[in-house]
């Protein structure tokens, strides 16, 4: 048998396939090593501080704080709405929780009844996993203690302290303010401002009406974070304060309103329904904006019940309706100085008289005057002073309705302001244009309308602030003045209400309108003679009464003796004052406050104004200088013996008026 051969040749092949390989596979390991090494110098070297924040954020989370909430002040820098410190607890669904329990726990110191565990159960589980649900609010020290010290037993359990909305003035300035309130689901937007995750905080409100409403992104500022570490389970361990970011407060807002002459409004109306509005005669700026009755702000904050809120909606007084801006009345006997103005401008001669009887027979019925027997010969002076409503029946039919609504759109009626704030109705201003547009069943104008026209009712319906605007504008005598509530924003000033163009009347005819309105106040037989004297020295009040009927007299008899609240008609008045260098003017309405505009509007419109002028510091020391003393009578002279000097003793210094002096009982009348 042949021994096997050895080939060398093959052996050496076989060696050098097997040094290739390992020389490859060497080389990629080497290759793989290298960029592992390189790939961990880049994590631990370069990457490092990236990987330091990465680590952080899963054992640190930043939670947003609400900012504070802007300011809200009077012209003087008196608080109108500011922030207070709030004890609140807060539940959020962890997972496996049971939040049920949780509350039913919660129950025992705060107080929860099952209602409310019904309602935050079904809230807390319609909320995102760790976003936190509101409890409870204004937990006293005691509360708040006892439930820090069992945070930890209760998942998702949190009592801190965070910042509530507060109306030191409570219901003065409801309806000019407005209120926050919870944000709702209606409020968040996919995109804007409203999409902002602050909004979900549950300590974030946002603004609801007036002022908090418009000037809402103004008044938020900007949200800060709260540094904190958390578990695995994302539960807050502790806080790290030195990496908390600050909130940004919100802007400052200044209104030109004064605190002073704004309670004393609200005061004065007492438990009577309706509106008082006080304006600048030279720069326009608002100083007052009162409804009555109001409601308190504050309660809206917290959150009203069904109940409470339902006997707010359906007071006959209706608390929640903004009589100065929304609510709309004929201005009864108060438009008739603009009907004056429209007079003259179209011609008519103001010195020829009309005979008031009483009544007046026209178009086949009797048309009344508010004077039963009528005032005699009237001339348009006359006519005002007195208001006589034959007077301005037959001059409001001689001229049309399209001369008086001109007239009224350059005073101000059925305009919105610019005032920085929702919520006005523009109200009627009726023409021949405007009826054939909105009263499809009768679009022509009669001359019938034309009459009820004149006296300022009809197709007429104007609000608080628009008769404020148009006895601003007849007191300035000269600027179609405009309104302005907003003062300032952020410390930046709002444009004045007197950069605006004249008013398109003569000097002339302003002038002998507003002679009517002083003689209405001062003269003798002045339809608010008694009610308009202010007791403030040489200072007088020029104003105009006016009655809106809200039902016909053919249906009962004109009084308000024996009727229904509802059925007596609207009370209204207005006023400027010094008559001879106007500062200020005031409108007064007040809703079903009987017959006779001096009865219930001039005594309200002579204490608002009183506290006006004696806050001006100019009028104040005019106010307090002595009155001249009257010249003593010369004495008789006996024949042959000289006379003796009289004594005069002089009075004593009289303390200065009160600008809280309490209301007296209204007398007298007048429309």
């Amino acid at each position: 048998m042949a021994e096997p051969s050895i080939f060398f040749s093959e052996v050496n092949e076989r060696q050098g396939v097997f040094h290739r390989r390992m020389f490859l596979m060497g080389g990629f390991a080497g290759l793989g090593l290298a960029a592992l090494t390189a790939r961990l110098a880049h994590l631990q070297i370069i990457e490092t501080q990236r990987y330091e924040k990465l680590s952080a954020s899963n054992q640190f989370n930043f939670r947003l704080v609400p900012p504070p909430r802007g300011l809200i002040v009077d012209r003087n820098g008196a608080i109108l709405a500011s922030n207070r410190p709030n004890f609140r607890l807060l539940v959020s669904r962890e997972d496996q929780s049971d939040v049920a329990g949780t509350l039913k726990t919660l129950a025992t110191f705060v107080p929860l009844d099952e209602a409310r565990q019904a309602r935050l159960l079904r809230d807390i589980k319609q909320t995102p996993k760790r976003v936190p649900v509101s409890v409870a609010e204004d937990m006293s020290w005691e509360e708040f203690s006892a439930i820090n010290i069992r945070a930890p037993e209760l998942p998702g359990v949190t009592a801190d302290m965070g910042e509530v909305r507060v109306y030191p003035h409570g219901g003065a300035f409801a309806h000019v303010i407005g209120y926050v309130a919870k944000v709702n689901k209606e409020d968040l937007t996919p995109t804007g401002p409203n999409s902002d995750p602050i909004l979900l905080h549950p300590g974030f409100r946002i603004g609801r009406q007036g002022v908090e409403k418009a000037l809402d992104l103004e008044l938020r500022g900007k949200p800060g974070a709260r540094k904190v570490e958390v578990d695995a389970n994302g539960r807050e361990v502790r806080q790290d304060e030195a990496g908390d970011i600050p909130a940004t407060p919100g802007k400052r807002i200044e209104l030109t309103l004064d605190v002073d002459i704004q309670n004393r409004a609200l005061e004065v109306m007492g438990d009577e329904s309706g509106a008082i509005v006080m304006m600048d005669c030279r720069t326009g700026d608002l100083l007052c904006m009162a409804s009555a009755p109001s409601f308190d702000a504050n309660r809206f904050v917290r959150g009203l019940s069904g109940p409470e809120y339902r006997a707010l909606a359906q007071y006959e007084r209706k608390p929640l309706l903004d009589k100065v801006m929304t609510g709309t009345y004929p201005p009864g006997s108060t438009f008739k100085p603009t009907v004056g103005l429209a007079a003259l401008q179209a011609g008519i001669d103001p010195e020829v008289r009309v005979h008031c009887s009483g009544g007046w027979y026209w178009g086949g019925r009797t048309w009344r005057c508010w004077k039963h027997g009528g005032h005699g010969s009237q001339n348009m002076h006359e006519a005002i002073k007195n208001s006589c409503d034959i007077y301005f029946y037959q001059t409001a039919l001689k001229i049309g309705p399209d001369p008086i609504a001109a007239a009224a759109h350059a005073m101000g009626f059925g305009t919105i302001f610019d005032i920085g704030i929702p919520g006005q109705k523009k109200g009627v201003v009726g023409s021949r244009e405007w009826k054939r547009k909105a009263v499809k069943r009768e679009p022509v104008w009669q001359p019938g309308d034309s009459v009820s026209y004149g006296i300022g009712q009809g197709y007429l319906a104007v609000n608080c602030l628009q008769l404020a605007v148009m006895t601003a504008r007849l007191a300035n005598g000269k600027k179609a003045l405009n309104p302005r509530l907003i003062k300032s924003v952020g410390g930046v000033e709002l444009q004045h209400g007197d950069d605006v163009p004249d008013l398109p009347f003569s000097k002339e005819h302003l002038d002998y309108v507003r002679g009517g309105m002083i003689a209405v106040a001062n003269d003798t037989g002045g339809t608010a003679y008694r009610q308009s004297q202010l007791g403030l020295g040489d200072i007088q009040m020029a104003g105009k009464t006016g009655t809106a009927q809200v039902r016909s007299f053919d249906k009962g008899p004109r009084s308000s003796a024996g009727v229904t609240w509802r059925l007596k008609d609207h009370n209204l008045f207005v006023a400027f004052a010094p008559v001879d260098d106007p500062r200020y003017a005031v409108a007064v309405i007040v809703e079903h406050g009987g017959l006779g505009g001096a009865t219930a509007g001039a005594p309200r419109a002579r204490e608002v104004m009183r506290v006006a002028l004696l806050k001006d510091p100019q009028l104040r020391s005019r106010i307090e200088k002595p009155m001249p003393m009257p010249e003593a009578p010369e004495p008789m002279e006996a024949e042959g013996v000289a006379p003796e000097a009289p004594t005069i003793t002089p009075p004593p210094p009289a303390a200065a008026p009160s600008p809280a002096a309490p209301i007296p009982t209204p007398t007298g009348g007048g429309v």
